[in-house]
């Protein structure tokens, strides 16, 4: 079993990569929860819709979230009404998210949610919440203490980040299946998604850590930083927050204690050194996921990596 620690529109193209060359039966995903919120009264979950909706070839690719070809007829009466809008929803992603609030306030937890959409919608790999818990990421600013999604979305990541919190995670517990999954695991990928919102949430579960340092199993990432720039979204200015140095070299350092290995970009090849002085392998290809061919490149770079570093 491959085990993929996910977050957002990164690990979503990765497992898009990694289910061309494994079995996708063989892939578990454990997914940030962080993102979650609730707003016109719904339980969004936007890392959960990303890798689903990614995997079932309903998303937009164009903008890594949101569903292909939908509408906003829902979402335009709801600003007419006086709702907020600066949260785009639209149609099918409202179906998404009313179907899961009724399903949580009838008694289901979001892991039971979690496995029937992706029955639903035909994804054969195991997804997992990292917790049926509430644990809001929230970002601490210069404009005051806001919701992840808020300081993304809302304020267009424009505030100065002086910290990041994930509310109420000392007393969350991992979802069932997610310690079980890194215990039994062959591999553990880390995708190529934000260390600090995205894999964080995941890292700071009681128990996770300490899991992942325990498992025999290899733990192998990709770095989401190509040549000083995040690929995708506001890792600069978080990893900044927590006085990561904004490289590669400053993902491994995110992730200090828990690397086997690490894949970096041919742009990145003269960090090799400095990373492998950390103690951990090194690999280096084009790390950019342009389209399928990249993508299972990757995924394929990431699992001899892993088999390099431990007995896959």
């Amino acid at each position: 079993m491959i085990l993929v620690l996910a977050g957002g529109v990164g690990a979503a193209r990765f497992l898009e990569g990694l289910v061309q060359v494994v079995p996708p039966a063989s892939i578990t995903a454990v997914v940030n929860t962080g993102d979650d919120m609730q707003f016109h009264g719904l339980h969004i979950a936007p890392d959960l819709d990303i890798v689903t909706c990614t995997l079932a070839d309903l998303i937009d690719q164009g903008q890594g979230w949101g569903i292909r070809g939908d509408t906003d007829a829902c979402l335009s009466w709801l600003i007419k009404l006086g709702g907020p809008g600066w949260f785009k929803l639209g149609d099918r992603d409202l179906a998404l998210h009313i179907r899961r609030t009724d399903l949580l306030r009838s008694g289901h937890t979001l892991s039971q949610v979690a496995e029937e959409f992706r029955r639903a919608l035909g994804v054969a790999i195991r997804i997992l919440p990292m917790s049926n818990d509430l644990v809001p990421t929230h970002i601490l600013t210069d404009a005051g203490e806001m919701h992840f999604e808020e300081y993304l979305v809302q304020h267009r990541a424009v505030p100065q980040v002086h910290g990041v919190r994930f509310v109420g995670v000392e007393a969350a517990t991992p979802a069932p299946g997610v310690l079980e999954a890194i215990a039994t695991a062959e591999a553990i990928l880390i995708a190529p998604s934000n260390p600090v919102v995205s894999v964080g949430p995941i890292l700071a579960l009681p128990g996770v850590r300490e899991a992942l340092q325990s498992s025999p199993a290899p733990v192998v990432t990709v770095s989401p930083i190509v040549g000083g720039a995040a690929i995708k979204g506001p890792a600069v200015p978080l990893m900044r927050a927590l006085d990561l140095e904004i490289s590669a070299f400053g993902v491994a350092q995110a992730y200090a204690g828990l690397l086997d290995g690490m894949v970096i970009d041919q742009v990145d090849a003269d960090l090799r050194n400095l990373i492998e002085a950390l103690g951990m392998r090194v690999a280096i290809t084009d790390t950019i996921m342009r389209g399928p061919e990249e993508k299972a490149n990757l995924a394929r770079v990431s699992l001899e990596l892993a088999r390099g570093c431990g007995s896959l």
